[in-house]
């Protein structure tokens, strides 16, 4: 055994809580590393490849790049950094998990004025059971509001905050390099990077990002291995060509890899089965190019094996020794996803309908997405789905639309568990940032949600940072009355505590739902009539049906209505024939909205042209029936 090291290969993770910049720092590292051409267009955040992470904003797979980096550090050579962009929504949580088993270090981003949030504590920790090291990074150092030093204190005293709660499970963690963690400050969007701390609110004193790259070639530990060491190479991420059938992307451990080499495919169950590696990929910046070998410490892509998922491994057919699987953590959420049964279903020509093509879809989602879990339920058409957060199923659900399904989506629900004889449901580490005239506000909203108060700071600044914990139910809707309430200024975030004891029942909604009592289209006349007691969701002209909910009623009941009743016409002149008839627009709910505003006896129907909130039982009889009986059980119980 001769252990040996791969001086040109560093392979490092950025992470950071959503929106502190990750994805255009990877931008400003493709620009100086000559990765985008001359002439060619350079384009924003080119790493959120995806449409929904463009229209949000945010990153939601995990993805990688290379750089080869040919500056002061390198040595007179050049050295390829892989580069793994994470996503800084806690939802997504899987995909940074599966990122950090790829890298041998991290770089930390925080801003410069927000600090370390939820979604950098759940980072970090990861990193740090990973025995992995960390580079911070204090990013928008120009920004007006920043607080460089105090922001530099907070993570650090997060670092060892949490070196300390993972004394149990990793014992050997190096608490002295954690007092000696490198600091650079730098502009991501300006593409500047300095050691040296500068002045709140200025940009650092050097224009370049060399001193990044010095820090990782000093501080990210070059790829190591065993030169007599039989092939290991980790499954870490899928994609898919039309040429090329199914690819896997492999962090290479051990060994050498090269193209049209038989190699061992170990499943998750155990089993061992030899294919051939018909093509294997090197990315060089955001391209991949074919290769003809890759040893220990690359990050290539493979093709030619079809049904291979996420966390398995290849090996050396001659002596297979199996990898350790990547483990999430459980999920939070679920909600039911089914095909589509309201009286509009297929109306459209072309639409995905059937129980075996949403079926289908599903288990194309989970060979790649490491945090899903599909469930039976005691219907054939619907699925319990199950994930890290609200966020992340949404996106799911989006996606499907946009891919032509009709779908039935029940309202979100906790995932509980039985521990030690009592029910116990998720919790979340809630952190809110809002000006101070909001926190009485906030504060009874929160209570009301069966929210809990930790710490509360103001920093002088006229906002105030707290934290709450609360049960995950609890945060179920609670954007849209958050957002409301801040008049759009709050920001929350919200990252997992573990599981508690049931915290009892939580009222999400005051109001109750307007229905639609028959089928028709909504008419002018009806919603004048209606409008003063209520907001609509549907404009004149939008098909309903019975069970449809067509608005939000400023009282807790629901009420039917006949939305589509039609004005009477007579051969008599009214004197007001002539006055404008004013509607109050509609409120026009997103999906996420929808959910939102979903209550458990209604659920939300998706179809690739409109969403819409319905009733699950559409005859109002039926629903009268139900409603009594409840009554007289409550009564009874009572």
């Amino acid at each position: 055994m001769a252990l040996a090291t791969r001086n040109d290969v560093r392979n490092v993770a950025i992470v950071a809580h959503v929106d502190h910049g990750k994805t255009t720092l990877v931008d400003a590292m493709l620009r100086q590393t000559g990765a985008f051409s001359d002439h060619g267009p350079v384009t924003e955040r080119a790493m959120d490849s995806g449409d929904l992470e463009k229209e949000k904003g945010i990153t939601i797979l995990a993805k990688n790049t290379s750089v080869s980096y040919s500056g002061v550090h390198a040595g007179g050579s050049p050295i390829t950094i892989n580069v793994i962009d994470t996503p800084g929504h806690a939802d997504f949580g899987g995909e940074v998990e599966r990122g950090l088993s790829m890298v041998d270090g991290v770089v930390l981003l925080v801003d410069a004025s927000e600090g370390p949030l939820p979604q950098t504590r759940f980072v970090l920790r990861k990193a740090l059971a990973a025995k992995l090291p960390v580079i911070l990074l204090v990013n928008k150092t120009d920004r007006p509001d920043s607080r460089i030093d105090a922001v530099v204190h907070e993570t650090q005293d997060l670092l060892l905050g949490l070196a300390s709660d993972l004394a149990d499970e990793v014992p050997d963690v190096d608490i002295d390099s954690l007092l000696d963690l490198p600091i650079v400050y730098a502009s991501g969007r300006e593409g500047a990077a300095s050691k040296n701390k500068p002045a709140d609110g200025t940009l650092p004193d050097n224009l370049d990002l060399e001193p990044l790259f010095g820090a990782i070639m000093d501080h990210i530990p070059a790829p190591v291995y065993d030169d007599a060491h039989p092939l290991q190479a980790h499954v870490t991420n899928l994609d898919a060509s039309p040429f090329l059938g199914r690819i896997a992307l492999l962090r290479i451990f051990q060994g050498t890899i090269t193209k049209g080499q038989t190699v061992a495919w170990v499943r998750h169950d155990g089993t061992v089965s030899n294919v051939r590696i018909t093509e294997l990929l090197r990315t060089e910046a955001l391209e991949r190019v074919p290769a003809t070998s890759a040893s220990a410490g690359d990050i290539v892509a493979v093709a030619g094996i079809e049904n291979i998922t996420i966390g398995e491994t290849i090996a050396d057919p001659d002596d297979v020794r199996p990898l350790p699987a990547i483990t999430v953590d459980l999920p939070a959420i679920s909600m039911t996803i089914g095909t589509n049964t309201s009286p509009l279903a297929g109306t459209v020509k072309g639409h995905k309908l059937t129980a075996r093509m949403v079926k289908d879809r599903l288990d194309r989602e989970l060979i790649g997405n490491v945090s899903l879990k599909v469930v039976d339920t005691e219907r054939p058409d619907a699925w319990e789905v199950q994930g890290r957060g609200e966020l992340a199923l949404a996106i799911l659900v989006e996606n499907m639309r946009r891919e032509g399904f009709e779908l039935n989506v029940g309202k979100p629900q906790v995932v509980t568990q039985t521990i030690d004889g009592s029910l116990h449901e998720p919790f979340e580490s809630l952190t809110i940032d809002a000006p101070e005239e909001f926190v009485g506000g906030i504060t009874q909203l929160l209570a009301s949600r069966r929210g809990r108060m930790d710490t509360m700071s103001n920093h002088g600044t006229g906002w105030v940072r707290m934290e709450f914990t609360i049960p995950s139910r609890g945060l179920i809707g609670f954007r849209t009355d958050f957002l409301t309430l801040t008049r759009g200024q709050g920001i929350a975030n919200a990252i997992s505590a573990g599981m508690e004891k049931w915290a009892g029942s939580i009222v999400a909604r005051n109001t109750g739902s307007i229905v639609s009592d028959r089928t028709g289209a909504v008419t002018t006349n009806a919603m004048m009539t209606l409008q003063e007691r209520m907001n609509f969701f549907v404009k004149p002209g939008d098909a309903v049906y019975e069970g449809m909910v067509v608005g939000e009623n400023s009282r807790a009941d629901d009420m039917d209505v006949n939305i589509t009743k039609e004005k009477k016409l007579n051969n008599i002149r009214s004197s007001t024939a002539e006055e404008l008839e004013r509607l109050t627009p509609p409120r026009d709910l997103s999906l996420e909205e929808c959910l939102e505003f979903a209550r458990e006896d209604e659920c939300v129907e998706v179809t690739p042209e409109v969403v819409r909130i319905r009733k699950v039982e559409l005859d109002q009889t039926a629903r009268g029936r139900m409603a009594s009986r409840l009554k007289r059980q409550d009564a009874s119980a009572g």
